[in-house]
């Protein structure tokens, strides 16, 4: 089963600031909580661009962690960009950014579509713990990010 994520946030910046912050690979490091200990290994050494690969070490549990491989295959500047994960820890993985600038400031959308794998094994992991986990994981992104351009 394919699930969706969809998550809108309000930022008080203007987009040619949110676009340098948000195309800067690295700045992923500041929007992850620190118990999954993220650590980008490669390909984050330039702006962002279509077919960029990068490799990052990240715990999602206690205990475990993965590669996660991450190419990013589609950009349209100031407007949106695409990451898709090409190995990891998910089945599938397909992550929309997408930026608007409003009367208000700016509006940033995720928008996340993944499948588990393992079949009705991943289904349960789901139900479980790993839908939560995702949560929690953006709920920390908005609230850095209001931290970050208050």
């Amino acid at each position: 089963m394919i699930h969706r994520l969809h998550y809108k946030s309000h930022l008080n910046i203007d987009l040619d600031t949110a676009w340098d912050f948000f195309s800067n690979p690295e700045n992923l490091n500041s929007l992850t909580p620190q118990d999954m200990n993220f650590k980008i290994l490669s390909g984050a050494d330039r702006p962002m661009y279509s077919g960029q690969i990068i490799i990052y070490k990240v715990s999602p549990f206690p205990y475990y962690t993965t590669t996660w491989v991450t190419e990013i295959s589609h950009v349209i500047p100031k407007k949106m960009f695409v990451d898709e994960q090409r190995f990891g820890p998910y089945a599938f993985w397909y992550h929309q950014h997408i930026f608007n600038e409003t009367k208000e400031g700016l509006q940033t959308e995720d928008i996340v579509h993944y499948k588990l794998p393992y079949g009705f094994l991943g289904q349960a992991a789901h139900k479980l713990f790993v839908k939560n986990m995702l949560k929690q994981i953006f709920d920390f992104r908005q609230k850095r990010l209001t931290e970050i351009f208050k």
